[in-house]
């Protein structure tokens, strides 16, 4: 059987289309050099997309004509995890929930998935981390336990999607992400194809049914999502889970929502029991002891919450060559550029100091409002003066002296007017010197209350 002779390579004109069967250098149709290539070899799978009509209902429109409505939310049973999400779990919005290692991920919902069934929803809580025993103990423990929250220990994809078609929740939580794989994709769970295919086929069947799906992510070293980044792009909300081990204080903060803000911060407690709500944590961040000399309280805001949070400083003559500076919860720059601006501006000495600057309850207060109260507590301890009870400060140090203002000020003194600080120290006064004597006047009553700037 004679064989067939492979096509000669053709060759082609990138300019006008002109074809030959040999290399030339010049085209034979609009005389160009260089214009000509060789044609790639035809494969016969070049495929082609055709359209396809839309049916009534996905008809594109006028986007005048296109109604708007609130998209109806549901408690889910836990306050503070509602404030962050932005008043409630919208149904089928895919909301994913990411932290450290031991942070309390599993036990936050485990409490959200108990009382969402306690509010009369089947809750399906999907773990390829733990056995089925290992939550029941965790349950018992935390109080999570009801007959509408069922617990599934899977770690294929494909028996998930079969649970939810069995128990047809109303709400599903999977823990975790990085723990599921499908058949469909190769390679190990973890991996960023297995991640990005998992979370994709969970998104489109809680769009499809309107079924809102809770995702636990695993973290990098550095805090990050781990996995693809298209992770955090495909769902709804993106919720970070952080706190000190050192402590029993967590947050909840949303750093993405299409159904809310992002500027929302919830307020937990780890104890023996589970995990509590803080709803109004003022009092976590204050010493309970008496006014000593090196503390001033400072008004943080955590999302649009504003927290009282004493800045405690203390100061030991050093005869080293290099003092000490150890600092905890705050910004260890920011604090050394405090202290040379004190002893620059103000006339403070601090240079032949050993300084330990905290804040109480190992809250972090890196935001540069915290300035303020800072150089008035290592002045405080240098000077032996006092802040009374009644005196807060906020402000923004700049390196010529002057207090700078704050982002959301007037939210800051109103908050601090509702927990009985009747003086705010802010940029009002503005240069540090200046607030430091009218922190003395406050504390000896050499001037009278007119002369310190009221509210």
């Amino acid at each position: 059987m004679a064989t067939r002779k492979p096509a000669p390579p053709a060759y082609v004109c990138t300019e006008c289309g002109w074809t030959t069967a040999k290399w030339v250098g010049r085209c034979g149709e609009c005389q160009q050099w260089g214009t000509v290539q060789e044609q790639a070899a035809q494969t016969g799978i070049l495929r082609r997309v055709g359209p396809v009509a839309p049916t009534a209902d996905r008809a594109a429109r006028p986007i005048t004509q296109i109604t708007t409505h609130d998209a109806p939310r549901r408690s889910s049973g836990v306050g503070e995890f509602d404030r962050v999400l932005g008043g409630g779990i919208v149904p089928g919005a895919a909301i994913l929930l990411s932290g450290e290692p031991g942070v309390g991920k599993s036990t936050l919902l485990l409490e959200v998935a108990a009382q969402a069934a306690r509010g009369g929803r089947r809750v399906l809580y999907a773990s390829a981390e733990e056995s089925p025993g290992q939550v029941r103990l965790r349950a018992e423990r935390t109080g999570a336990l009801h007959d509408e929250l069922y617990l599934a220990s899977e770690t294929d994809l494909a028996t998930i999607l079969g649970h939810i078609d069995e128990v047809k929740p109303q709400l599903v939580i999977v823990d975790s992400v990085q723990t599921v794989s499908s058949s469909l994709i190769d390679g190990a769970a973890g991996q960023p194809s297995q991640v990005r295919e998992v979370a994709a086929t969970l998104i489109r069947i809680a769009k499809d049914r309107d079924l809102p799906i809770i995702i636990v992510g695993h973290v990098t070293k550095d805090g990050q999502v781990a996995g693809p980044r298209v992770l955090e792009h495909l769902v709804d909300v993106v919720c970070h889970f952080e706190g000190d081990r050192q402590t029993s204080l967590r947050f909840v903060r949303a750093l993405k929502n299409r159904f809310g803000p992002t500027d929302e911060v919830g307020c937990f407690e780890m104890t023996g029991d589970g995990i509590a709500e803080v709803p109004d944590p003022s009092g976590l961040f204050l010493s309970q002891g008496a006014t000593e000399p090196g503390t001033c309280v400072a008004i943080s805001l955590e999302g649009r919450r504003a927290l009282p949070v004493e800045v405690q400083a203390l100061t030991v003559p050093s005869n080293a060559p290099n003092p000490r500076r150890i600092v905890h919860g705050l910004d260890s720059s920011r604090v050394a550029m405090v202290l040379a601006i004190l002893e620059r501006r103000a006339g403070v000495p601090t240079g032949s100091l050993d300084v330990y600057v905290s804040t109480v309850g190992g809250v972090r207060f890196t935001e540069p409002a915290a300035d303020l109260a800072i150089a008035i507590a290592v002045a405080g301890s240098i000077q032996q003066i006092s802040v009374p009870r009644t005196v807060a400060a906020v402000g923004e140090l700049s390196l010529a002296g002057e207090i700078r203002p704050v982002t959301q000020a007037a939210q800051r003194r109103s908050e601090a007017a509702r927990l009985g600080y009747e003086q705010v120290v802010d940029d009002r006064s503005k240069t540090l010197r200046a607030a430091l004597g009218d922190v003395r006047a406050r504390n000896t009553s050499r001037r009278s209350d007119r002369d310190i700037p009221p509210f």
